[in-house]
């Protein structure tokens, strides 16, 4: 009667294998996911993936890619949130002088700004 090895190494797939009872079993391991923060905007379009676009989210998943994926839509939302409420602010009047003058009127306009610009951002970047 042979013993078998504890290990084997197949050079047609490059994968090792280990002795467990009677089987061999290939020693499998997953890559450590990488840490990227994932905002709102992230959180948002992986929600959105995940019922709108089922495949595309299990691609991105099994790559191991979604992470960076979301943290780079995430930090493009962001940047573009904030040009979009600066040129709107510019375009509309909103100021420091009207911020001293109608602390009121400055919030209702800003609060304005920002929901608008906060559409555009689910409309162009986050629901596509």
């Amino acid at each position: 009667m042979t013993t078998l090895k504890n290990t084997l190494h197949d050079s047609n797939n490059g994968l090792d294998y280990t002795l467990v009872n009677d089987h061999y079993l290939p020693n499998l391991t997953t890559a450590a996911p990488a840490e990227h923060p994932t905002g709102r905007w992230g959180r948002l379009h992986k929600m959105y993936l995940k019922e709108q676009h089922p495949i595309r989210y299990n691609q991105l998943l099994l790559s191991g890619e979604l992470g960076g994926y979301l943290a780079k839509l995430d930090k493009q939302a962001e940047e573009q949130l904030a040009l979009t409420v600066r040129q709107m602010q510019e375009a509309e009047g909103v100021t420091e002088a009207l911020k001293a003058g109608d602390q009121l009127e400055w919030v209702r306009r800003m609060n304005s700004i920002r929901n608008r610009a906060e559409e555009i951002i689910k409309t162009e970047l986050i629901f596509v």
